[in-house]
């Protein structure tokens, strides 16, 4: 298994199991980092969402699809479709909730959504990313893409997430489930985590038990992509803009 650490906040980035989304043009030498523990097994795509670098704040995907805001050019919806795999679906929603990246938090089978979540949003969320959709909280907070991370092996939430809230969500998840922190002590997982099944990426003030934290409830003690490797464990120090 891999965990690298960098840079403290990676709003900038999408990540799936069969993909991962970075921005062009902003510290390249940081994000071939990424190139470099990915691209031997998913594809790494350099884009924009309507002009801006914030892509993991404004669009969500899985390994099935990817949806993306009406501030979405023609053109970059145009180079997704060309650069993405043809499996995944993408699909440009109209939501008054543009930043999709914070208001949903997903794997490839379920989804956490914010409790104002367009109606037809939804119906589109299910049926690209071909999730089974959950309106939720965390922690009173309903920015549920923001302070939580996913994956097929696991999840993390808020740090003040009660106890029995995590018991109840991973039983309607069918996770497991843990409160926790990155960065030193932030609640904002899903800003300063990426992760999938088989590697995961924080920022560099993550401590040791954080980062064990991550590594057990995401199983990526000994496990490569698709298990065919083992990825060397690599801490990324100097990459700054």
């Amino acid at each position: 298994a891999s965990l690298a650490s960098g840079k403290q906040w990676y709003q900038r980035r999408v990540r799936a199991n069969s993909y991962c989304l970075v921005p062009v043009a902003e510290c390249e030498a940081f994000y071939s980092v990424f190139e470099g523990e990915l691209a031997d097994f998913i594809k790494v795509v350099h884009t924009t969402i309507g002009g801006c670098r914030i892509i993991g704040s404004l669009c969500v995907g899985n390994k099935n699809g990817l949806l993306v805001p009406t501030s979405t050019t023609d053109k970059e919806l145009q180079h997704l479709r060309n650069s993405l795999p043809d499996s995944v679906k993408i699909a440009r929603v109209e939501e008054r909730l543009s930043a999709l990246g914070n208001v949903v938090a997903c794997n490839d089978y379920v989804a956490l959504v914010h409790p104002d979540l367009d109606r037809e949003t939804e119906e589109v969320l299910a049926d690209t990313l071909q999730v089974e959709v959950f309106r939720q909280t965390l922690a009173d907070q309903v920015l549920v893409g923001s302070y939580c991370a996913l994956t097929n092996q696991g999840g993390m939430v808020h740090p003040k997430t009660p106890i029995e809230d995590q018991d109840e969500l991973s039983s309607l998840l069918q996770l497991p489930l843990v409160a926790g922190t990155i960065n030193r002590g932030s609640g904002a997982i899903g800003a300063g985590l990426v992760v999938n099944d088989w590697i995961a990426f924080c920022g560099q003030d993550t401590t040791a038990t954080e980062i064990s934290l991550v590594e057990s409830i995401f199983k990526l003690s000994d496990k490569g992509p698709n298990n065919i490797n083992q990825m060397r464990s690599v801490l990324v120090e100097s990459m700054t803009s």
